[in-house]
């Protein structure tokens, strides 16, 4: 893909469209849109002015504000001023300057697209039969064709294209709207059957035709050679660039590249690229898919309300059969007939019976209860649902335990207290428990700007260490500590 100037510039004649004042710009441009159609190409503001306050929206549209909506359009290059100089009578008149307004050619388009985004759900797409015959008498005279003048040419090339492009876009849109989840939703309802003949014979009738004509166009496809192409390209290409269009640089090998491009999307539609399936097989699989999938939904439709209906009927007659038998044997017996005969159901187990006698009878033995576990993947047992256990007396006996193992934690390190202070160097070897919690005593105090804190027992104290440089060993169980020679020191209360 080659990138031009044109196609990465911004596009400005759009911002109308989603402006603030959007209601009011686009009113404007579609009066305009629409006096372009009835070729009226100049208008002033106050028939600007005018069409506005005619709605009812815009009752209280000033005049300052229509030359203010049209500056700004005139801004974005949506609309062309010229000044008009016929009625001007005065020096101060002219100063007033006195605009006629014009549509831009890129507006026209912009336009053009909003109708028919408007129109999209309206006008709808559809598969045309007739656009493949014209396509294929188009081609027919492909070969022909390069004798006739520089205009005809143009005019063949041009209906072939345009006839190309609506085959191409209709149908895209028909099937994508077929394949919509909406539509699969309309294909279960039950309306859908009224609907269902009509549709299928729509689409039979469009892949007869493409049936029908694709051997053709792809037969006249591989008959024109490159040097025939080449005079008709040629052509078509001379006769466009003589056409005069003002404000408009047009270059001969753009005109060319396009026509050449548009030539080879028509060949690989109808025949194919590189061995490929070409988009014409590709229709024609995909609207018979379309009409298998339509006569399943409507099959399976007639069949649940046919069936659900009858099923009705038989039951209420087979009620009435088998309430007029005289005892149990004999309902024993039509069961039998209705229910056991045509499709027996044979279950296979290690079934334990209370007699090996053959005379006995399915009625006269006890029953016997039977899991049937459904055949999925994705089957899991029910787990059995467990209340919520009570655990207050393990609780209580956790607790209990662990008060205990506090209280001897505590008396221990008591032992250790002397003169209400423990000194690190002084300690004997002491046990990995004590240790722990004198460490942890230690660390709380540290973290502390005063240096002192309380124990889990509630009482204080602080720490203190009357050489920062000194060093104590605290001898333990499992092994020796080095540590800065602290004080802790216990206060009352």
């Amino acid at each position: 893909m080659n990138l031009s100037e044109k196609q990465v510039k911004p596009i400005i004649e759009t911002k109308y469209l989603t402006a603030d004042n959007v209601s009011r710009y686009r009113a404007i441009l579609r009066f305009f849109y629409l006096q372009y159609e009835k070729i009226k190409y100049w208008l002033y503001q106050e028939d600007v002015f005018e069409e506005m306050i005619s709605h009812d929206i815009f009752r209280d549209y000033t005049m300052e504000q229509c030359r203010q909506d049209l500056d700004a359009l005139v801004g974005w290059n949506n609309l062309s001023p010229m000044q008009d100089t016929k009625k001007v009578t005065s020096i101060e008149a002219f100063k007033n300057k006195k605009f006629r307004y014009q549509l831009t050619e890129y507006t026209v388009e912009i336009e053009r697209m909003a109708i028919k985004l408007e129109n999209l759900f309206v006008e709808g797409a559809s598969l045309e039969p007739t656009l493949l015959e014209r396509i294929r008498k188009n081609l027919s005279q492909i070969t022909s064709i390069k004798n006739e003048e520089d205009s005809k040419i143009y005019t063949w090339w041009s209906d072939l294209s345009n006839d190309f492009i609506r085959l191409n876009q209709n149908y895209q849109d028909y099937i994508r709207d077929l394949s919509s989840l909406r539509a699969e939703e309309m294909m279960k309802s039950r309306e859908f059957l009224i609907f269902k003949d009509k549709l299928i014979e729509y689409l039979r009738t469009f892949v007869k035709s493409l049936q029908m004509n694709s051997g053709t166009i792809e037969k006249h496809l591989l008959d024109v050679t490159g040097e025939e192409w080449e005079i008709i390209a040629g052509k078509i290409t001379a006769y466009e660039m003589s056409i005069p269009r003002l404000e408009i640089e047009r270059k001969e090998s753009d005109i060319r590249e396009k026509i050449d491009g548009r030539f080879e999307s028509i060949k690989e539609w109808f025949i194919g690229k590189d061995a490929d399936s070409n988009e014409a097989s590709h229709l024609f699989d995909t609207t018979n898919e379309i009409i298998r999938k339509i006569t399943r939904y409507a099959a399976q439709i007639a069949q649940m309300y046919g069936s659900g209906a009858n099923r009705k009927e038989e039951y209420q007659k087979l009620c009435q059969i088998f309430s007029r038998c005289c005892d149990i044997n004999e309902a024993h017996k039509l069961s039998a007939y209705v229910f056991g005969i045509e499709r027996p159901i044979h279950l296979k187990g290690d079934f334990i019976r209370e007699t090996d006698s053959i005379n006995s009878g399915v009625y006269e033995e006890n029953p016997f209860s039977l899991t049937v576990v459904p055949r999925v993947r994705n089957y899991r047992e029910k787990s059995n649902r467990s209340h919520i256990r009570e655990h207050t007396a393990e609780k209580e006996e956790v607790k209990q335990n662990m008060l205990l193992t506090i209280e001897k934690e505590r008396q221990l390190v008591n032992s250790y207290i002397i003169d209400n202070q423990i000194v690190f160097a002084k300690l004997p070897v002491i046990e990995p428990e004590v240790r722990n919690v004198l460490l942890r005593w230690l660390s709380k105090a540290l973290e502390h700007k005063s240096k002192s804190a309380k124990t889990e027992d509630g009482r204080q104290y602080k720490i203190e260490l009357d050489d920062s440089e000194k060093q104590c060993e605290l001898r333990c169980r499992d092994g020796i500590f080095n540590m800065p020679a602290y004080k802790l020191i216990f206060t009352e209360g």
